[in-house]
Formats: C-alpha cells, sequence, structure tokens
C-alpha cells in the first residue's frame, strides 16, 4: 500500500482529498502545516507528498526546497496543490523542487492520474 503525505491546512480540502484517497487504497498521513510536513516527511518517508503552496509557519515552496535539498527526502515526488493558478505560480513551484503541480479545486480523477505515474515510476526502478 503506498504511503501518501497530505500536507493541508484547509480542514474541507483535508477530509475530502484523504477520504478519496484512502478509498483508492492510499495510506494517508495528513500534516496541518508546513513545519508539521516537513517533520512527518523525514520521519516516515512516504512514497509521495502533496504539497498545498500557501501553509502556515512554513510554505509549501520553502517546505519543498528543503525537503529537495536533503539527501534522505530529495527523492520523494512532490505535487503542488494551489489555488493560485497563474503561469508564475506554477512556475515558483517548480522552481522550489514539486515535481508536478495541480489547482484547486482538485479533479480528482486527474489528480489521482499523476498518483499512480509517480508510483509506477518507483516501483519499475
Amino acid at each position: 500500500m503506498a504511503r501518501i503525505l497530505l500536507v493541508e491546512d484547509n480542514e474541507m480540502n483535508r477530509d475530502m482529498l484523504s477520504r478519496r484517497l484512502e478509498r483508492k487504497g492510499y495510506s494517508v498521513t495528513i500534516a496541518h502545516d508546513g513545519e508539521q510536513g516537513l517533520s512527518l516527511a523525514c520521519s516516515q518517508m512516504p512514497d509521495l507528498i502533496l504539497m498545498d503552496i500557501s501553509l502556515p509557519l512554513i510554505d509549501g515552496c520553502e517546505v519543498t526546497r528543503r525537503l529537495k535539498a536533503n539527501p534522505s527526502t530529495r527523492h520523494i515526488p512532490v505535487i503542488a496543490l494551489t489555488a493560485h493558478a497563474l503561469l508564475t505560480d506554477r512556475e515558483m513551484a517548480f522552481a522550489a523542487g514539486c515535481d508536478d503541480y495541480d489547482t484547486k479545486p482538485i479533479d480528482f480523477v486527474r489528480l489521482n492520474e499523476k498518483i499512480e505515474n509517480f508510483l509506477v515510476d518507483k516501483r519499475t526502478l
């Protein structure tokens, strides 16, 4: 069972997304802010991280930068999730080290396809 870390401060988004991921068979760990997300990513080593960009304490771009700078966590795929849909927002997420990007409101079919692609890639390594 693939382990996903969901870093999301909005309770409604967190609940909806975690339930849908669990129904797909994923094990989901939840972080409510960037600081907790960074800590859980380092201690639990998930297979994939869904990272909100606008987070309290440490924003998602900074969390991603730190994860990608750490040799222990740099291999973990990070998909940015954000309501900010401008081209510059997308570029900023990729510059921080995010491996993919998706906008809110979440299109779960599209997001699940992205998740599966990363997890298949990891299984074939």
